[in-house]
């Protein structure tokens, strides 16, 4: 578990992937370099898988959130490699989960317009011989985006 120091550390890192060892340091009061290793030895222990950059969807031409819960026709591994298979040549799908209850997976899914998603949804996912049927749920505002884990 990580100590207090860590936990700012990497709420930090969380909310500025791009803080430099300088400034993590003037935050923690230590120096430049005891924060770079505790950076290291928390990237190191797996506490930070990687670092990403968060693009505008609306300044890409993305208007379109939606959620997409899949029930499956007939469960079996196949069908579920089947099925994950073509999620991972989706770039629409932005995250996919497997789920308790009702539907079997939960995607997140950015698309241009309604359109592109009618035809994800009608194209791309139904006719998979794995889904039964889909549920949607568009988006029509995020009052808290999405946010960094609890540290």
């Amino acid at each position: 578990m990580p100590d207090e120091t860590d936990s700012r550390l990497l709420a930090a890192v969380q909310a500025n992937a791009q803080i430099t060892a300088q400034e993590l340091g003037d935050l923690l009061n230590l120096s430049a370099s005891q924060a770079a290793r505790r950076r290291a030895r928390l990237e190191g222990d797996g506490l930070i898988s990687g670092y990403s950059a968060r693009l505008s969807p609306q300044k890409l031409g993305l208007t379109v959130q939606a959620f997409i819960q899949v029930h499956f026709a007939a469960h079996s591994p196949e069908a579920a490699r089947d099925f994950l298979r073509l999620i991972a040549t989706l770039p629409e799908v932005v995250a996919c989960w497997t789920l308790t209850g009702e539907a079997d997976y939960l995607l997140r899914v950015w698309c241009a317009d309604l359109p592109a998603l009618n035809h994800l949804i009608h194209h791309r996912l139904l006719p998979n011989p794995s889904v039964a049927r889909v549920q949607s749920q568009i988006v029509m505002d995020q009052p808290k985006p999405d946010a960094g884990l609890p540290v």
